[in-house]
């Protein structure tokens, strides 16, 4: 945690290497947290670039151990001021390159079936069970981290989460997936 905030100290000492790093571990994750507002990549990527836009001009004091929710807490701001009434969706579904061999290939549609279902199932959800389990599990962030990001405390993202998990497990046993762990 402590590398993203010597990144960021080194990028307001002058040097470019610090930007292009924390651009290159957090643009595709914010890109894809923001997308999960918009249903836009492109959009989404527009207002990444955005984030680290502001981030990078007014140069705000950031606390260490707070670079990552910082980006975050940004990247959902401007989520919500710019989210667009249309519903456009990104697929990876036409990809040129297929996968050798039948084995494979079975692996690659079990693999996206029940990545199908994982977000058919998160989508269900409700939105802030939804976004604090996004956070956690796919972010990697603390709990005190998602509370910073979504504006709530500490003990409602721990509620947050644990409901979440009920209720996702719940949805995933129910289309078929009965090793959903906790």
């Amino acid at each position: 945690m402590a590398m993203d905030e010597e990144l960021y100290r080194q990028y307001l000492c002058g040097d470019e290497a610090g930007l292009v790093a924390l651009m290159k571990k957090y643009g595709n994750p914010l890109t894809l947290y923001i997308n999960g507002y918009l249903h836009d990549v492109h959009e989404a990527e527009d207002l990444m670039i955005e984030v680290f836009s502001y981030l990078f001009t007014k140069k705000p004091r950031i606390r260490d151990g707070g670079l990552k929710a910082y980006l975050y807490k940004a990247a959902r701001h401007m989520a919500l001021r710019g989210k667009s009434r249309r519903r456009l969706f990104f697929s990876l579904d036409n990809l040129t390159e297929e996968p050798d061999g039948q084995t494979l290939v079975e692996e690659v549609v079990r693999t996206k079936e029940r990545d199908r279902i994982l977000h058919f199932c998160m989508a269900a959800l409700n939105p802030d069970y939804r976004e604090a389990l996004y956070l956690v599990y796919f972010e990697g962030m603390s709990y005190l981290q998602a509370a910073e990001v979504m504006g709530k405390s500490e003990k409602q993202i721990t509620n947050m989460v644990y409901r979440g998990k009920g209720r996702l497990r719940g949805l995933l046993e129910r289309e078929g997936i009965t090793n959903a762990e906790s």
